[in-house]
């Protein structure tokens, strides 16, 4: 296993397979996503459009089994910019964090820092970016579809330095059901600042 940084527009041979992952990732828990190629291809040509966009991707030989991604938030679509017009933040300040995804057989390996490591140092590299930034979707702790056996990620966000901004949400539709109608899900963004000495 190894893993692959890939820049901007150079992404775009991957961008097939990207999509793929992340439908089969989001479909479980806490997303629940029933999503399909086209939309995720429209959403991923965001970052592959983006010159300072970041993908960093997990390797089994030619195979990606996980991938994490960040852009300048000035360059996502605006239902992301917008909470931070409304708090004040410059935007142009903001490297923002999309999702990760990894096939269940390779979790527990460290892929999921070796992410935030990427990521994280990239941001830095580019000099202009006080804050580092993610959100994710809010659920009910007493969903009834929440797998017995879950664990989020709140350990592992707040050791590496991250905060929770309940003033600063995000509310993005997707389809929980194949073939079913958007449901709108509420997101909560994490911030955290940036680092310079780390690079």
């Amino acid at each position: 296993m190894h893993v692959r940084l890939v820049r901007g527009g150079a992404v775009a041979p991957f961008l097939p397979d990207l999509a793929r992952l992340r439908i089969a990732v989001f479909r479980e828990w806490p997303y629940l996503y029933a999503g399909n190629e086209a939309y995720e291809r429209a959403y991923l040509e965001v970052y592959a459009r983006s010159e300072d966009s970041l993908f960093v991707l997990a390797m089994d030989g030619d195979a990606i089994v996980g991938a994490s991604s960040g852009l300048p938030l000035a360059d996502d679509a605006e239902a992301f910019r917008a909470p931070f017009d409304a708090a004040g933040i410059d935007v142009d300040r903001v490297f923002y964090f999309g999702e990760s995804v990894l096939r269940p057989a390779y979790r527990g390996r460290g892929l999921g820092h070796a992410f935030f490591d990427a990521r994280e140092a990239h941001a830095a590299a580019l000099g202009r970016f006080d804050w580092t930034a993610f959100c994710a979707v809010d659920r009910a702790q007493d969903d009834p579809r929440q797998p017995a056996n879950h664990r989020d990620n709140e350990a592992l966000w707040a050791k590496r330095g991250y905060r929770r901004r309940d003033d600063l949400r995000c509310t993005l539709a997707w389809p929980e059901e194949t073939d079913g109608p958007d449901v709108a899900h509420t997101l909560t963004f994490r911030l955290r600042p940036v680092t310079r000495t780390a690079v």
